[in-house]
């Protein structure tokens, strides 16, 4: 009966022993400091330097002169030239249209004829004042008088009055034969015809349209500038008015191709626009159509809506990056020593839409973050791969 009291007791407690024993066998686990996850990012390292400027506008290309050709005589249109058409090229002094002539010419003829007339009365007056002086002087011989000759007596009033008309006439034939060479037409300089009003067979009157155009020699662009953009360019009136304003790269995508052309700011228009205030600079391309030089690889047309890049002044000792790595309130975020992230605000010197120039709040040989994580915090460990610093601009080139 006691034996099978203790057996069981027996049981438990060495049961309870060897659980103890194996528990206290037991090695404690091993404790490991988890690091905070660190996030790859791309980096660059800036270096200061001098940077040159570039100011960006939009405009449209627009001839210098553009002419409106009217008649100046009345009559009957007997010709024009083959290149009296919309789009058609010229050059200085080419015939463009002729007016029938006839009347013109036959007034001429009349004219010439008046004047002949007035030639043969001035010779005649001055042959019968001769010999009224001459009589004057033999009455003054034999009568011994001391009483002056008048005027009447020696013809002077109608000689003058002979040479009046001589002078009518001779200005009558100038205006005639003036209306004769104005019954032709001609091109006043290189252009082309933009709008054409008249054609062969129309009357027209003194005064009516004939065509439409503009000169090919030079074209214009204006840009329009706000204030701030103003600093950042030498628009001296002195270096406008002697060719030497900032030069300026024109863009336009023709045919899904990218076309640049070169000028050059050549004056402002002196005033802000009232609505928009902004001021207008005009840029100047020569030979846009490439009929002279044949440096451009397409014809800068009129109308063209052109990209400008204006060359500003040069910044010295500023630090330029991508505009993408400029974040609100003028924050740029780098990598420090220890490989964390912390932002920095900067002074902004100048900005475009790629790049921006930083004057303050960077030094050369810091770490830019270019890839910054989503809601990033101060200190918040990332590994990064450094990429080349290189920005490639817009190169301004100079006439």
């Amino acid at each position: 009966m006691l034996s099978k009291i203790i057996l069981p007791i027996a049981i438990i407690a060495i049961s309870t022993a060897a659980a103890v024993w194996m528990f206290m066998q037991k090695e404690p686990p091993q404790t490991i400091d988890k690091k905070p996850p660190s996030m790859l990012v791309d980096v660059m390292r800036v270096h200061a330097a001098n940077e040159k400027t570039t100011v960006k506008a939009q405009g449209s290309v627009t001839p210098r002169t553009q002419t409106t050709l009217v008649s100046e005589v009345s009559g009957l249109i007997t010709e024009v030239s083959a290149a009296f058409v919309a789009g058609g090229f010229f050059s200085k002094g080419d015939v463009l249209v002729r007016i029938d002539d006839r009347n013109y010419r036959a007034e001429v003829k009349r004219a010439q004829a008046a004047v002949r007339a007035a030639e043969t009365n001035v010779t005649r007056e001055t042959g019968l004042a001769d010999y009224a002086r001459e009589d004057w002087e033999r009455a003054q011989s034999v009568l011994r008088s001391s009483k002056a000759a008048t005027d009447l007596a020696m013809r002077k009033p109608q000689q003058a009055e002979a040479l009046a008309s001589l002078e009518f006439a001779k200005a009558d034939l100038e205006k005639r034969e003036g209306d004769l060479d104005r019954t032709v037409i001609r091109a006043p300089y290189d252009g082309l015809v933009r709008e054409k009003r008249a054609d062969i067979g129309q009357f027209v009157n003194s005064g009516s349209p004939l065509a439409v155009t503009f000169s090919v020699e030079v074209a214009e662009i204006r840009l329009p500038l706000p204030d701030s953009q103003l600093p950042y360019l030498n628009l001296d009136e002195h270096e406008l008015v002697q060719g030497r304003g900032p030069g300026v790269v024109l863009s336009a995508n023709i045919g899904g191709q990218l076309n640049t052309w070169q000028g050059r700011i050549i004056r402002t228009e002196g005033v802000f626009d009232e609505s928009s205030r902004v001021l207008y600079l005009v840029a100047q391309i020569d030979d846009p159509y490439n009929r002279y030089s044949k440096k451009w690889q397409h014809s800068l047309r009129m109308g063209t809506f052109v990209e400008a890049a204006i060359e500003g002044k040069l910044l010295y000792n500023v630090i330029r990056l991508p505009r993408t790595a400029l974040h609100r309130d003028n924050k740029i975020w780098t990598v420090s020593d220890n490989d964390t992230l912390r932002p920095v605000t900067v002074e902004i010197a100048h900005a475009d839409e790629q790049s921006v120039l930083i004057r303050s709040g960077l030094v050369s040989g810091q770490l830019i973050c270019l890839t910054v994580p989503e809601n990033p915090f101060p200190g918040t460990p990332v590994r990064y791969q450094e990429l080349d610093n290189t920005i490639v601009g817009m190169d301004l080139g100079n006439d």
